[in-house]
């Protein structure tokens, strides 16, 4: 397997510490909000990266954090608190904002075929983890006690700026505007391990420590929760690429200052999804949600098409116009591959099964090109070999795609699914009325792609999901 480094900046072939067992850290949601859509493609691809270890006959270990505490909306440790935000914005305390979300977030992973990793710790329960390794990095003078909060000192960090490819010249107090100078730092970047001074003295997470009764930076956790769960030496750590810098760099200097050695040796990051403003986010626009696409009649599986069509490199722009685009080729091949499994029939041929799962395992192989790995379904399908052959095949591939391929995708219609047909007719009906017809048959269209047949009848329009 060849993946891209961002550590190294090249591809390099895959070879984990102990080829019985591959660790995998993934950074998981800082639970004050719902995750975004853009928030999601992330986890997508970090799912598939998973699942495509195992169809390569990889045994997986993951785990992800959730930020319930420390989050600072800022990359300088500086700003509003997250979670605190959110508690604020609701009325409700941070403990019930992260409950809240956290549900929230994997009820959306699950419509989104994403799997829950093996392992899943909240960052507020492992603060003895972070305590240990604060002290340790105090004792080896690779951190230092200022106003009474503990920072890293990333002058003493090796290679500090090697994930990131940035220059110290390029990181001027001044020439950012999310970066304020703070008089009781050493160097500007250092960032803090431990907070008991805070203009965030309302926090309602907070503990003892040697230094006082305060939280835990940001970054702290990630290096903790890992070093735990998977051990001194991790093969892969995955997130976007907005916590290239200063998350996971920061990750890298304190957990190879508190172990002595390499801790990790490939970074994977996914890019932005983007949408015709720029980058996707919670504060502008519509906040774009995997609920909301399914009130305007969007099954989650066609947004995950969506994005397995393009490189998880790429940027990808979301429109509902691209959208519509991948629901209708979801549903069209969902059509396909119910037409085989209802006229299934033949010997499953191996050595058919066996050429196509090379040309899959090729597609993983090119740095997780899962726009090949698309090409090779859409390939079986048009293979000129019996249906209980394609269907074998189809099902190797669904565990790594992860679309409920072979599944009864009839629609679950909740009332928000409801609403949003029964308005769609009602659109159509007054088109209809103003002899508009072609909106009318426009709209007939929109929910013919979304699997949706409507039937005029003398007393009214009828509709059925399929």
């Amino acid at each position: 397997m060849r993946i891209y480094n961002t550590l190294t900046k090249k591809m390099e072939e895959f070879v984990p510490f102990n080829q019985k067992e591959v660790t995998l850290y993934t950074c998981g949601p800082t639970v004050y909000h719902y995750a975004h859509i853009g928030n999601l493609r992330t986890y997508i691809f970090e799912d598939v990266l998973e699942k495509s270890l195992e169809y390569l006959g990889y045994n997986v270990k993951r785990c992800m954090n959730i930020t319930d505490v420390g989050h600072m909306s800022s990359d300088a440790d500086t700003g509003e608190d997250k979670m605190l935000k959110g508690a604020l914005r609701e009325h409700k305390t941070v403990y019930e904002i992260a409950d809240f979300y956290t549900k929230a977030f994997f009820e959306d992973a699950d419509k989104l075929n994403i799997r829950k990793p093996k392992i899943i710790k909240k960052a507020s329960e492992q603060i003895d983890m972070y305590i240990k390794i604060i002290k340790k990095l105090l004792e080896k003078d690779y951190a230092y006690i200022s106003n009474g909060n503990v920072y890293f000192d990333i002058s003493k960090a090796k290679d500090y700026y090697q994930l990131s490819g940035k220059k110290p010249l390029e990181l001027i107090i001044g020439a950012r505007e999310d970066v304020e100078l703070d008089k009781y730092k050493r160097n500007p970047y250092d960032f803090g391990l431990w907070f008991t001074v805070s203009k965030f003295e309302n926090q309602d997470m907070r503990w003892d420590s040697p230094w006082g009764f305060g939280y835990p930076g940001w970054h702290i956790e990630c290096s903790g929760i890992s070093i735990k769960y998977l051990g001194e030496y991790l093969d892969i750590h995955c997130g976007g690429v907005d916590n290239i810098f200063p998350h996971h760099t920061n990750e890298i200097a304190q957990s190879e200052a508190y172990l002595d050695h390499k801790w990790c040796n490939y970074w994977l990051h996914g890019e932005h999804l983007n949408d015709a403003t720029g980058k996707m986010s919670k504060s502008k626009g519509e906040f774009l949600t995997v609920s909301l696409l399914e009130s305007k009649g969007y099954n989650p599986l066609a947004y995950r098409l969506f994005c397995l069509q393009s490189h998880y490199r790429n940027q990808l722009v979301f429109s509902y116009d691209t959208l519509d685009i991948a629901s209708n080729t979801y549903n069209k091949l969902i059509n396909k591959i119910k037409n085989i499994k209802d006229n299934a029939y033949g010997k499953i041929e191996n050595e058919v099964v066996d050429r196509f799962q090379n040309k899959f395992k090729e597609a993983i192989n090119n740095d997780l090109n899962t726009s090949l790995m698309l090409t090779c379904l859409y390939d079986i399908l048009k293979e000129n070999v019996n249906n209980n052959t394609k269907l074998e095949i189809i099902k190797k591939f669904d565990t790594v795609l992860s679309l409920s391929l072979l599944e009864d995708n009839k629609r679950i219609i909740d009332k928000d699914f409801i609403k949003y047909i029964e308005e769609k007719i009602e659109e159509r009906n007054l088109a209809k009325n103003n002899k508009d017809y072609e909106t009318a048959d426009k709209i007939r269209k929109e929910l013919e792609e979304k699997n949706i047949i409507i039937k005029d009848t003398k007393e009214r329009t009828i509709y059925e999901v399929r």
